[in-house]
């Protein structure tokens, strides 16, 4: 067992005081080691300094550059992008309520006019911003009403969105385009992805209603009636659940 030297402490033998000569040189090893260790470090900053500070200056030049390339890049980008869909978006929502005109109205939204641009120049000039990324939406729904399924797809495909709204929306269209391409397996899992989206009174039972009347069409009669069931169940109130009892009916004789 080790002896550890207190105050006022004095050896009892020449056994004791040989094993407190030893601890204490012990010790004296441990701390020259220390310094040695430490003169080391000291030395080998000494000589890598200039090394040392260009590294933090490489590091605060980036911070800083990015930052800036933030706030006088990237945001006036994004302002402009957003402005710039102003315009396209005028003749988009006056196709969707018009009655006639309307291939004509969702080309203008596409490609502009009159030195304006149109959703398929934002999404190339101002690619990464928000506006964008709902300009794909906008073009992906612009070519579905034009019956472009292909197109549609296209950019449905690369729209992105936790908007429990738009998102499940895009789900959707891509179903309606992969429907409309005979299909109906990919429209199903499209469908199914639209519902699963978000849980609202709007969406879900549209989508519900059109996963249903795909698996109907697909001989998934089970699956079709469990969906169908929901829309009676969680959302009697909606459009769909005045005529599911018929559907209901469609799912279990079939």
């Amino acid at each position: 067992m080790a002896t550890y030297k207190k105050r006022g402490f004095k050896p009892k033998n020449k056994e004791e005081e040989n094993l407190l000569d030893e601890q204490e040189s012990t010790t004296a090893e441990v701390f020259s080691s220390l310094d040695e260790g430490a003169s080391r470090s000291e030395e080998w900053v000494s000589r890598n300094q200039n090394y040392i500070l260009a590294v933090i200056g490489v590091i605060a030049v980036a911070v800083l550059g990015y930052m800036a390339y933030f706030q006088f890049v990237e945001k006036p980008k994004e302002a402009s992008a957003a402005n710039e869909m102003l315009y396209p978006q005028q003749y988009f929502d006056q196709a969707l309520s018009a009655t006639a005109e309307k291939d004509s109205l969702f080309t203008l939204a596409l490609n502009g006019a009159e030195g304006k641009y149109g959703f398929l120049d934002i999404i190339e000039e101002y690619n990464g911003t928000p506006a964008a990324n709902l300009a794909k939406y906008s073009a992906g729904m612009a070519f579905l009403n034009m019956q472009k399924y292909d197109e549609a797809i296209k950019y449905l495909e690369g729209f992105s969105s936790d908007d429990f709204i738009l998102g499940a929306l895009a789900k959707g269209g891509l179903g309606d385009a992969f429907l409309q391409l005979n299909q109906p397996g990919d429209a199903l899992g499209y469908y199914e992805q639209a519902f699963a989206h978000s849980a609202n009174d709007f969406t879900t039972p549209k989508f519900l209603f059109k996963a249903g009347v795909t698996a109907l069409e697909l001989k998934e009669n089970d699956k079709a009636l469990k969906y169908f069931q929901r829309i009676k169940d969680e959302y009697p109130s909606s459009e769909e659940a005045r005529t599911i009892d018929a559907f209901i009916g469609k799912a279990n004789n079939n």
